[in-house]
């Protein structure tokens, strides 16, 4: 089975962090990914739609493309909640001194 040509352009951007679009072209025409203009824009709009990459013009015939980075925001609460759990857990066995 073919790995979708959007899946190997992810993974080339994940790769090398950001690049232009030009040089990402030319990656995939290194690997015998041969496309046209049209489907390279359509399958970057997909990615960028989706939030897997960001896409900027940086000049008039060039586009920055980045890979997309999640930061997981740590809940204060929840951490709190988290660490009293597991004292009540410990001190639940008998015996149990800290």
């Amino acid at each position: 089975m073919a790995i979708p040509l959007k899946n190997i352009m992810h993974e080339k951007i994940k790769e090398v962090g950001s690049l232009t679009d030009v040089e990402l072209y030319k990656y995939l025409t290194k690997d015998d990914f041969i496309i046209t203009e049209d489907k390279f824009n359509k399958l970057l709009l997909d990615l960028e739609i989706l939030g897997l990459i960001k896409v900027a013009w940086i000049t008039k015939d060039a586009r920055r493309i980045e890979i997309v980075t999640i930061k997981e925001e740590i809940d204060v609460v929840d951490e709190q909640n988290q660490e009293m759990m597991e004292k009540d857990y410990e001190a639940s066995f008998p015996g149990f001194e800290k």
